[in-house]
């Protein structure tokens, strides 16, 4: 699930919002999954993977990491994302590009606090992305860390990412590909709005 805060009444937030009502109603499973492309300027690569939105707040998506991790700091490298999001119960998949930053520490620590144990467990005990001789390992370590750490403390190396989309398109498919593509850009501070042609 995806949670929603001080709600942007502009045209695609509203979309976006009705959208969401409407993929619940036809029971879409990971409906908080959204597919993150971020660049990693010193290997000149393009990086993708799925994490969970968790907030959407006014006009800010909102997930947590590892900020240690690669994708942390490819997005320090370079701060211009691209992200999709596919709700395949309704057909409808969502593009976005924006600016990625930080969210604060006060503002961190305060969700992890809201998280289960089990959850801090994990984040507390995994150095994401680095190499380990076997997953009965990375079991070991996460026992470990449950039966002994605070885990309401939440780390220096585990935050958020919020992002602002400058773009974002509903892309609606239909039969014979006569896909719907409703496109908003935001110019100037207002969002500007086109059809792209399948």
């Amino acid at each position: 699930m995806i949670k929603f805060l001080n709600n942007n009444k502009s045209k695609p937030y509203t979309l976006l919002r009705k959208k969401y009502k409407e993929a619940l109603l036809n029971n879409q499973k990971a409906i908080e999954a959204i597919c993150i492309s971020s660049f990693d300027t010193k290997k000149k690569l393009v990086d993708s993977r799925f994490v969970n939105l968790k907030i959407i707040d006014n006009d800010k998506f909102i997930f947590f990491t590892n900020y240690d991790s690669p994708k942390s700091k490819q997005f320090e490298q370079h701060n211009q994302i691209s992200a999709t999001i596919y709700w395949q119960t309704i057909n409808l998949q969502i593009r976005l590009k924006a600016v990625i930053n930080k969210t604060s520490v006060d503002f961190n620590k305060k969700y992890f606090e809201t998280r289960s144990s089990d959850k801090n467990a994990l984040a507390i005990s995994s150095n994401q992305s680095q190499s380990i001789e076997s997953f009965e390992k990375v079991k070991e370590k996460f026992i470990k860390i449950r039966e002994a750490k605070d885990l309401q403390d939440c780390p220096d190396y585990w935050g958020g990412f919020e992002f602002k989309p400058f773009s974002i398109e509903f892309w609606e498919g239909n039969d014979f590909r006569l896909n719907k593509r409703n496109l908003y850009v935001l110019e100037n501070g207002e969002w500007k709005n086109y059809f792209l042609e399948p």
